[in-house]
């Protein structure tokens, strides 16, 4: 489509700005008779499994409903947490302090994990260790931040500060927020280049990539399991899903419906600006960092990988809505914290699911024998490659460690059925809500 008033540039897109460097291409695949591990799902974490399960000496096949890499993995901010969100959860209150710690440090370590991925496999993806910066909607949030930065370092390895509202400049270039806390275990990469170059190592590595074949049911079968898609059906030894955010489709079908009735797929939306000066990029970013803020309703945003334009996230709707449609809703919450980009017109929007779990925390096990890896809360860069390893791992029968993320409880609320989107709404009113409240009391 093409668009040329107020804020969208002429030849706006509503496609990912990641594609226009790096979109997943189309695979003329056969789909396979029979594999020892079919894998559902094609993003991060199926392709990290694929590329772990195949230097183990496994037979792998994967299976993506669209292209390889459609979904959130080419979609997503690009922004590449050390487990931030789950180190800063409140995990002591509902596990106890020493499973607290064991579940931190699991999430923690798919920060190092993807740093050797990307390195051992030569992935070409602009990817920076680069930090973060955690702005605070209130002082009351940057007490919270405060309160829990010593052990967010503790778990992470890498140094957290707290920057008070006085000096936020060093971080960020705008008043809008009261101060934060850098945290150093955190990246930027090109999430399109990641995700493309995640397949290109499953591929050399023997694993079998097949585009456009949609799973509609797993059953039990001999020793092993049928897969019913359509395309036709297929066997294999030992199945893995991993779904997350598109674990249920437009119809309701699921390949896994207990793992759907687990996830909760939010839409994410992004805006891409066009390209800016320079000295605007430093004065807004100076150390380019990646920002997400505390809000309920959170904004993330960064700059891009080549440091010109800037990419905005964050939860425009909480319903099914249109790339061009949320656009302006996301250039008005960036013009609020960069009020000198009110000029500033949008070249890309785009959307995707991110899933949520119950708990907020990311998950894998064995379903009626079926293994599955999902519920990344919206920060799957890092943790789905590694939730795919680890799944694998556990798969080949490799694993030398207990692994805190496994067989976690894994809380579904009665009569949910995967659509969450008649409460939804609700609960983001809520939230903005909330949001408005604490910032006025604050």
């Amino acid at each position: 489509m093409t668009l040329a008033t107020g804020i969208f540039a002429s030849g706006f897109k509503t496609a990912p700005w990641w594609w226009d460097a790096a979109e997943p291409p189309q695979r003329d695949s056969a789909l396979p008779d029979h594999a020892g591990v079919a894998i559902v799902g094609g993003g991060y974490a199926g392709l990290s499994a694929a590329l772990t399960l195949r230097r183990l000496g496994h037979d792998v096949a994967v299976l993506d409903a669209e292209r390889i890499g459609w979904g959130a993995s080419s979609r997503n901010g690009g922004m590449v947490s050390g487990g931030l969100k789950v180190a800063s959860g409140a995990l002591e209150k509902a596990h106890g302090a020493d499973k607290a710690r064991a579940i931190a440090a699991a999430a923690a370590a798919s920060f190092p994990f993807i740093e050797e991925t990307i390195a051992r496999e030569a992935i070409d993806c602009d990817y920076v260790r680069c930090g973060r910066f955690v702005p605070a909607w209130t002082r009351k949030h940057y007490d919270a931040l405060a309160a829990k930065a010593d052990f967010i370092a503790e778990v992470t390895g890498l140094p957290t500060r707290m920057l008070p509202r006085e000096r936020q400049r060093e971080a960020l270039g705008s008043d809008h927020y009261h101060g934060g806390m850098l945290a150093d275990a955190s990246g930027s990469l090109h999430p399109g280049k990641y995700a493309r170059g995640l397949a290109e190592a499953a591929e050399r590595a023997g694993a079998r990539l097949v585009d456009g074949v949609r799973v509609g049911g797993i059953r039990h079968d001999g020793a092993g399991f049928r897969l019913t898609t359509d395309r036709g059906q297929m066997r294999a030894d030992a199945v893995l899903v991993a779904t997350n955010g598109y674990s249920r489709d437009a119809h309701g079908n699921a390949a896994l419906p207990w793992l759907a009735r687990r996830m909760i797929p939010v839409g994410s939306y992004i805006i891409a600006t066009e390209e800016l000066p320079a000295e605007t990029m430093d004065r807004l970013f100076p150390g380019r960092r990646m920002i997400s803020d505390t809000k309920r309703v959170l904004n993330y945003f960064r700059p891009s990988p080549y440091g010109n334009r800037v990419l905005w996230g964050g939860r425009a709707s909480f319903g099914p809505t249109p790339p061009e449609t949320a656009a302006p809703v996301l250039h008005g919450f960036m013009t609020a914290v960069f009020p000198e980009l009110k000029e500033a017109q949008i070249t890309h929007a785009w959307t995707g699911n991110v899933a949520f779990t119950f708990d907020f925390l990311p998950h894998i096990g064995v379903q009626d024998g079926i293994h599955y890896a999902a519920g990344c809360q919206g920060s799957g860069v890092a943790m789905a490659t590694w939730l795919g390893h680890r799944a694998a791992l556990k798969i080949a029968g490799a694993e030398n460690e207990p692994f805190a993320l496994d067989g976690l409880t894994f809380p579904a609320p009665p009569l949910y059925n995967g659509n969450p989107n008649w409460f939804l709404p609700i609960v983001g009113g809520w939230y903005r809500l909330r949001d408005h409240i604490d910032r006025v009391a604050a």
